[in-house]
């Protein structure tokens, strides 16, 4: 990890824990912020039984303050919501799929103008996925008391402890920032934490379209187009009942029995029934419509459907170690990360184009630095 200063002020631990505990106070304190003025956010929630995150808790600092707000209250704001859609007002998270996720669902926002600092710290040098915990006690010294990181959120009142915890996870995310900020204009790289964070929130949002969601199930690349197009539809059903019983995915049909669904393309519930592992609850429950799945599937026309990436042949495999080298040529130089600079799928994706035309490897803060590479991976594209 880079070396760290000592001298970053932090703001001590306040001494009594505060509530925006009605609407009308969190509305207030939104437009007391001066314009421009960082939030920082996090969220705590429970998912063990269930699709979606049940909120537990929402913490807010900004101007010097901290926040504790109860999910009721965040759901009635409308200043909550505009301020979560503002692209002008940073959101600083660290970490932040899950509570992307959890805003989208919840509130049916969309987060814009959010910094993950997680991406941040990597982009600076700290190193790739480094735990926020440990993260605050090698920049700041210290140490953050863990030990109610999986207790009850949802339940009243909180304990003590758990609303030192709370506060503890957004108190450091500015000057974090601060540290991140004047890091990446060392490097060069003043704009690379929000087009990278923009990213990652708009390719997260766009992944959770029911319609692509059969793409992930990466085991399904070898079905036909027909049962792929089967498959799509298997799967966008299961995305959809999720949502409407709230349960994960497994609780409804796992990946590998969508797949031998598609694979074996049911005619009658007598067939449906006799693929291995289906349970005869689901023939029971939803074997009708399943059925109707297959068939609109093996009927539809495939010529535009995108078909489950192919695993990487052996010739491919081997190019891509030659790839790889390329970029991590300058991931070494720069001191970054490969998975930020070059994330895997990327380069599997332009291996099986043959071409760095329209990817995004040369656009925004990576361009300047893949330049003096751009050359040789062409070069290894065409061989």
């Amino acid at each position: 990890m880079t070396e760290t200063p000592t001298a970053i002020p932090v703001p001590p631990a306040p001494e009594n824990i505060r509530w925006l505990a009605t609407l009308e106070e969190l509305d207030q304190w939104l437009a007391s912020l001066p314009p421009g003025c960082p939030v920082a956010l996090d969220t705590e929630f429970e998912r063990v039984s269930t699709f979606y995150p049940i909120p537990g808790l929402v913490q807010l600092g900004g101007n010097g303050e901290y926040w504790l707000v109860d999910p009721g209250v965040a759901e009635a704001s409308a200043g909550f919501r505009a301020m979560m859609a503002d692209a002008q007002r940073p959101k600083l998270l660290y970490a932040m799929s899950e509570d992307l996720e959890l805003f989208r669902h919840w509130l049916n926002v969309a987060p814009a103008g959010v910094l993950d600092l997680q991406i941040g710290a990597a982009l600076a040098g700290a190193g790739f996925s480094v735990g926020y915990a440990r993260l605050v006690e090698s920049l700041f010294g210290e140490v953050l008391d863990k030990s109610v990181t999986r207790s009850d959120w949802v339940s009243r009142p909180l304990t003590p402890e758990q609303e030192r915890y709370a506060v503890d996870d957004i108190r450091f995310l500015e000057p974090l920032s601060n540290w991140v900020s004047d890091k990446l204009k060392e490097r060069g790289l003043e704009h690379a934490l929000a087009d990278e964070s923009r990213r990652f929130a708009e390719e997260a949002a766009n992944q959770e379209d029911p319609g692509l969601h059969y793409l992930k199930l990466r085991g399904g690349w070898g079905l036909t187009p027909e049962q792929q197009a089967v498959l799509q539809r298997l799967v966008s059903w299961r995305e959809q009942e999720c949502h409407r019983v709230d349960r994960p995915r497994n609780r409804v049909l796992s990946d590998a029995l969508l797949i031998a669904i598609a694979e074996r393309c049911p005619g009658s519930l007598r067939v449906l029934n006799d693929i291995q592992g289906v349970p005869g609850g689901i023939v029971k429950r939803y074997g009708d419509h399943l059925l109707e799945l297959v068939r609109a599937g093996r009927e539809a026309d495939t010529s535009s459907l995108e078909l489950i990436p192919r695993p990487l042949t052996r010739d491919q495999q081997a190019l891509y170690k030659k790839v790889k080298r390329c970029f991590n040529r300058v991931a070494e130089q720069h001191d970054i990360p490969i998975e930020i600079l070059a994330p895997r799928k990327r380069i599997e994706r332009i291996l099986q184009d043959q071409s760095l035309e329209g990817h995004a490897f040369f656009e925004g803060w990576r361009e300047a630095l893949l330049a003096p590479v751009a050359a040789d991976i062409e070069e290894l594209l065409r061989s």
